[in-house]
């Protein structure tokens, strides 16, 4: 990746997770990523093609997260809500980037809302493969359940309400635990 798509990709990353993609203007982006447009527009054909690389690059990045986790099954499982808690108790958090993009993008067949669908995809065959390793009687519907709690933990980080985020990692064990006594 060049030097001014990397300062590109990093500028509207900042900004976009930060204030929202449809509020920041590219021409903010450019000044402070400090390329001329010329350039912006040799890398991206429009800002909604930037916004797919921003979401591109966090996919990679959670997926590379998520992938790091230690351990095997239901401690991979265990790890990783503790994992998801601990990010959306952190300062600066602002929600998930993909259900933040959502609401900037509602057509679902905008090439932003592919890369969402992709990255949900990703997270519910990763908990299923968690499950799978776990010996879980039910990974399919258990591994929907765990990422309708993961969206409520990412909303919850969101709104600043911590205590409902680790009541929701507690309840992701919980789920594990009881959907496998079921």
């Amino acid at each position: 990746m060049s030097t001014a798509r990397a300062r590109l990709v990093e500028t509207a990353t900042r900004l976009f997770y930060a204030e929202g993609i449809h509020t920041v203007g590219i021409d903010r982006i450019i000044a402070e990523a400090d390329v001329a447009k010329a350039t912006f527009y040799h890398h991206f054909t429009s800002k909604d093609d930037l916004a797919v690389a921003y979401l591109t690059d966090e996919f990679e990045r959670q997926r590379d997260a998520f992938e790091g986790v230690a351990g095997t099954g239901a401690e991979r499982l265990r790890a990783t809500f503790t994992l998801l808690c601990d990010v959306s108790c952190s300062p600066g958090f602002r929600g998930c980037a993909f259900l933040n993009a959502t609401a900037d993008f509602t057509d679902p067949t905008h090439p932003v809302r592919a890369v969402v669908a992709e990255y949900r995809d990703f997270l519910r065959d990763h908990m299923r493969t968690l499950l799978t390793e776990a010996d879980h009687a039910d990974p399919d519907h258990t591994a929907d359940y765990l990422l309708v709690i993961r969206d409520g933990m990412a909303v919850s980080g969101a709104l600043g309400d911590t205590a409902a985020v680790r009541a929701g990692a507690e309840f992701a064990v919980a789920v594990v635990k009881m959907v496998a006594e079921a």
